[in-house]
């Protein structure tokens, strides 16, 4: 979706770079192309090629209006399809494709806690070990599944074993990227 014409930003604001996760400010007045506006973040590529990661919070320094919230069906009770359903709307800023689509996700479980409480604990990984996205997209992970009912604590750890491989990815996934 790489915009024809560059963006101009209207205000400073704060950029995360693909895929070393180091946090840079963008000058107002500065152009870039907008390559993805998926989940809750915006992913833009510099003159110099650079990409770089805005939050949605930040998406009116490109002109556009704050991703809005993925609805879900919350009754209250909690459900472990909802933990899915949100993780399934964090993207990946290079692949236009979620981080459950990915096969990045590898354990996703509800523990009940002696005191009557709930955490989510999920194991996570990047495509490759120096990836530097890892606690970019853990943040996202634990702050959308926090927001959901019935969970009180979220606890993300990113794994290396088994390491992440191509054949991870989902099947429309696969089909989406022309790998079928």
């Amino acid at each position: 979706m790489t915009t024809p014409e560059p963006t101009v930003l209207t205000r400073d604001c704060v950029a995360t770079t693909v895929p070393y996760g180091e946090s840079v400010v963008l000058d107002a007045g500065g152009e870039v192309h907008i390559v993805q506006q998926l989940g809750g973040s915006i992913t833009v590529r510099t003159e110099f090629g650079l990409l770089l990661r805005i939050d949605g919070h930040d998406a009116d320094a490109l002109g556009l209006d704050a991703p809005t919230a993925v609805a879900h069906a919350v009754d209250g009770d909690f459900d472990i399809d909802q933990v899915n359903a949100v993780l399934d709307t964090i993207y990946d800023p290079e692949i236009p494709i979620s981080i459950l689509e990915l096969g990045l996700v590898y354990r996703c479980e509800a523990i009940e806690l002696e005191d009557g409480r709930r955490r989510v604990e999920i194991d996570m990984t990047m495509t490759a070990p120096g990836c530097g996205m890892g606690d970019v997209l853990s943040g996202d992970a634990t702050r959308a599944v926090e927001a959901l009912p019935g969970v009180d604590e979220v606890e993300v750890t990113l794994v290396w074993d088994p390491p992440w491989s191509m054949h991870r990815i989902s099947e429309a996934a696969r089909l989406q990227l022309g790998l079928l």
